[in-house]
């Protein structure tokens, strides 16, 4: 591997900015669904109103689990880019694969609430159909 330079953390800052800025809205948004359900399960108690909220709750979770992994990875190369300034250039090769393991973790977990979002909007679209 060539040596390490500062600007190579640096190019992920915003890529992972632009990440966490998708991930925030998406948990703005399961926040807005997470009150209207709430005020709709409060006004009736349907068994589907429970597994929506179940569902979401699933997806609030893992939308944690992405922002965690991905404020770690940025805070990661953060380290690395000290680790460079104060020529500690093994210990900042590793912290920066972590860092990128980190990320790659967080985009993992996207995948997976992406998945389950979907069935959730399907079985919504599977009640139209069947009506």
């Amino acid at each position: 591997m060539k040596e390490l330079t500062l600007t190579t953390p640096a190019l992920l800052f915003s890529a992972i900015s632009l990440i966490m800025l998708a991930y925030t809205n998406r948990f703005l948004a399961y926040a807005t669904v997470v009150r209207s359900l709430h005020d709709k399960y409060l006004q009736n108690k349907d068994s589907v109103l429970i597994k929506q909220i179940k569902n979401i709750k699933q997806r609030l979770y893992l939308t944690r689990a992405m922002q965690i992994f991905g404020i770690s990875s940025l805070l990661l190369c953060v380290v690395t880019m000290f680790l460079i300034y104060i020529e500690l250039n093994t210990l900042a090769n590793w912290t920066f694969g972590l860092a990128l393991l980190l990320l790659i973790v967080s985009l993992s977990v996207l995948i997976v609430e992406i998945q389950i979002s979907v069935k959730a909007l399907e079985h919504h679209i599977s009640d139209i159909e069947n009506n």
